[in-house]
C-alpha cells in the first residue's frame, strides 16, 4: 500500500470489490469516516465534531459487493477534509497564509461546510487557530486525493468493462437539515432524498426505480430537496456517455440516535430494506440495454 493511502497510521479508505457476478454499479460513502487524525487540532469536543459524520452509512449499504457492486468508504472524518467538495472550495479566512492557487468558495463554504469545515453548526467554530497552508495540503495529499483516485479508477474500470456505469453517492442527513442549510420549508424532511442535480446527472428511469423501491418499503422520498448533490455526482454524472450518478441521503433518526451516534433498534430493518433496494438495482442493470453482458465477470476480492 502506498504511503499516500495512509494517515494517522490508518488506510484513508476501504475499497470492497464484487463477491458476486459483477454489475456496473459503484457506490461510495465519502462522509462515514470515524478515525480522527492526531494532527486535527480542533478546539471543540469530539462529541460535537461527530455530528458531521454520516455514521454507519457504509454499513447500511454493506451488501453492495454481495450483489456485484463496488463499495468505497472513507475512513477520515468529513470535518477533517470533505471529499465531496472541490479543491478550490476553501475558505481563505481559515488559513494563516494565502493559498498558492485561486480559490472559489461556494455557498457551502459560506455556511462553514467547505473543503475544510469552519463550523460544526451555525454557532460553533471548529478551530481556535488559523490553519497552515502546508497542513491543509497534507490533508489533501493523504486523504482527499487517494479517495478521489480510488473512486475515479473504479468508475473508469467499470465503464470500460460494461460500456456503462451507475454511481450511488451515499450519505445521511441530520433531522434539522433545512435549518442547517438556512432553508424555510413547509413540509417535513423526507426519509430519503435522491439528488441528480435537477435531472442532469442520471437517467430518469434509474431514479424512478430507486424511488419506487424505497416507497414500496414504506419510506417517504423527495428529489433534490434539500440536497441536489455536490462535486462527486457533478463530476461523474454524464448520462449522454452512459455515466449515471445519483446522491442518496437518508434521514439519520431512521437508523441511529443522532446524539450518541449509536445504531438504533431499527438499524437492521433499514439495512435489510437497502439490501432489497440493491438487489432490485442489480436486476435492473443486468437487463439494461446499454450494458455489455459479455463483460460480466466475477471480481472477488477485498482491497484497502
Amino acid at each position: 500500500m502506498s504511503a499516500l493511502h495512509m494517515y494517522n497510521g490508518q488506510p484513508a479508505f476501504t475499497l470492497r470489490t464484487p463477491v458476486a457476478s459483477a454489475i456496473p454499479l459503484v457506490c461510495d460513502s465519502p462522509h462515514s469516516g470515524t478515525i480522527y487524525p492526531e494532527d486535527f487540532g480542533h478546539a471543540i469536543p469530539r462529541a460535537l465534531l461527530r455530528a458531521a459524520e454520516d455514521t454507519h452509512v457504509e454499513a447500511l449499504w454493506q451488501a453492495a459487493p454481495d450483489v456485484g457492486a463496488t463499495l468505497l468508504a472513507a475512513h477520515f472524518p468529513r470535518s477533517y477534509i470533505d471529499a465531496n467538495r472541490t479543491l478550490d472550495d476553501l475558505d481563505p479566512e481559515l488559513l494563516e497564509a494565502p493559498w498558492p492557487t485561486p480559490l472559489a468558495p461556494s455557498e457551502k463554504t459560506r455556511l462553514g461546510y467547505g473543503l475544510i469545515w469552519r463550523n460544526v453548526n451555525a454557532t460553533t467554530p471548529i478551530y481556535s487557530r488559523k490553519l497552515p497552508v502546508a497542513e491543509v495540503q497534507g490533508r489533501i495529499t493523504r486523504c482527499y486525493q487517494p479517495y478521489h483516485e480510488a473512486l475515479a479508477s473504479a468508475i473508469e474500470r467499470t465503464h470500460a468493462q460494461f460500456g456503462a456505469v451507475w454511481h450511488l453517492n451515499l450519505h445521511s442527513m441530520p433531522n434539522n437539515a433545512y435549518e442547517r442549510l438556512q432553508i424555510q420549508s413547509a413540509h417535513p424532511l423526507a426519509d430519503f432524498v435522491l439528488g441528480d442535480r435537477d435531472g442532469t446527472t442520471c437517467e430518469p428511469a434509474f431514479v424512478d426505480l430507486v424511488e419506487q423501491e424505497l416507497k414500496t418499503r414504506g419510506y417517504t422520498v423527495a428529489r433534490n430537496n434539500p440536497y441536489k448533490g455536490v462535486q462527486l455526482i457533478a463530476q461523474i454524472g454524464q448520462p449522454g456517455l452512459q455515466r449515471h450518478s445519483m446522491q442518496v441521503e437518508i434521514r439519520r433518526p431512521i437508523y441511529m440516535d443522532e446524539a450518541s451516534r449509536e445504531r438504533s433498534a431499527q438499524f437492521n430493518a433499514v439495512q435489510r430494506d437497502l439490501t432489497g433496494v440493491l438487489q432490485a438495482i442489480a436486476r435492473y442493470l443486468r437487463d439494461h440495454s446499454a450494458v455489455r453482458r459479455e463483460s460480466s465477470k466475477d471480481q472477488p476480492g477485498l482491497l484497502l
